[in-house]
């Protein structure tokens, strides 16, 4: 009888994945993948120079769990993100031209330049946010995915979220709501091991954020959130059962952050070892090293995705350079409510 080992399981797991997605979408898997860390390292360069201003949450390290998450995704699909949301936006279809003018403050960006780098919202992607308040992003997907079901639709919301906000209020009564109606809402945490500087060993009562999870009465899964064959698979079982009407589940992405909280963070929190383990980790490194092994990508073709991504922030840079900065005169144009005159 031949021995079947966890090894050969997960190989047989990852031929299904690669088996799932055509080539042109997996490429595009890594495309996206590029064009994240790129944007960040850009969005990072831009600051250093003073062309920003402000502060940023960068999620360099964390690529596969975006990517992985949005992949089986459709146009009509929503998410929330997080103020760490700029990956979540390119994963689900943004522009990054029109990203990095609304980091600059030109007319021409997502927001009219009035969001910055925390609030960026592509509604035509289905991408309802990035929000500023932790844990912010939670009952705004129930809210979406409660529209979904009064319009009989088949579609989901995607809720991204960190550690952090696992400890909110707002997660608790999104997650306990979505549970008695049984919403289209699929939960993902990013447990990047930190919430700003306190780690998740001494903010957390319970080891995993996903352990939370029958406490609701809803499948909680935890996976290695810098392989996006792992990610994006659970994804697809927890939609499928989103949209057969069985309710919301909760995934939690084990990865982590290769920069500091934000960019006024010294890092005097975590060891130089720790942050060297989990580059070697890269997720990009991973997925283009299996798309050459399954025969899917040569090495002169995954070079030549990642000097297009570059060249294309290159030109997403100097685009937001020449946008148009807004009006004083148009300050309270897209204001909802206003003051008695």
């Amino acid at each position: 009888m031949t021995q079947v080992t966890q090894e050969t399981v997960a190989v047989s797991n990852l031929r299904d994945f690669y088996r799932h997605f055509d080539t042109t979408a997996l490429r595009d898997a890594l495309r996206r993948m590029y064009l994240i860390r790129r944007f960040e390292e850009g969005a990072e360069e831009a600051y250093t120079r003073g062309l920003i201003h402000g502060t940023m949450h960068l999620s360099i390290g964390q690529e596969a769990s975006a990517v992985g998450s949005c992949m089986d995704l459709r146009k009509t699909d929503y998410i929330t993100s997080t103020h760490r949301g700029h990956g979540h936006c390119i994963a689900k279809g943004a522009d990054p031209k029109l990203m990095f003018a609304e980091f600059f403050g030109k007319e021409e960006g997502y927001c009219r330049g009035r969001g910055g780098s925390m609030h960026i919202a592509d509604v035509e992607s289905g991408n309802l946010g990035a929000n500023g308040i932790v844990g912010g992003g939670l009952p705004i997907a129930v809210g979406a995915a409660l529209a979904i079901r009064k319009q009989k639709r088949d579609d989901v919301a995607v809720c991204f979220f960190g550690d952090g906000a696992s400890n909110e209020g707002a997660f608790h009564e999104a997650l306990n709501m979505a549970a008695i109606w049984k919403l289209p809402v699929l939960f993902i945490c990013e447990n990047n091991k930190y919430g700003m500087s306190v780690s998740t060993e001494r903010s957390m009562a319970v080891r995993n954020v996903a352990d939370r999870a029958p406490a609701y009465n809803m499948p909680g899964e935890i996976v290695d959130g810098n392989r996006i064959e792992d990610v994006s698979e659970a994804v697809m079982r927890a939609t499928a059962r989103a949209r057969n009407g069985d309710g919301p589940s909760l995934i939690e992405t084990k990865t982590y952050r290769i920069r500091g909280h934000s960019k006024s963070d010294r890092n005097r929190y975590r060891t130089k070892e720790e942050i060297e383990e989990w580059k070697a980790r890269d997720p990009i490194g991973h997925f283009e090293a299996n798309l050459e092994a399954f025969g899917i990508l040569r090495k002169d073709e995954a070079e030549a995705i990642r000097v297009a991504a570059e060249v294309e922030i290159a030109a997403a840079v100097e685009f937001a350079k020449g946008g148009t900065d807004p009006l004083p005169a148009d300050l309270m144009r897209d204001v909802y409510t206003k003051g008695a005159a």
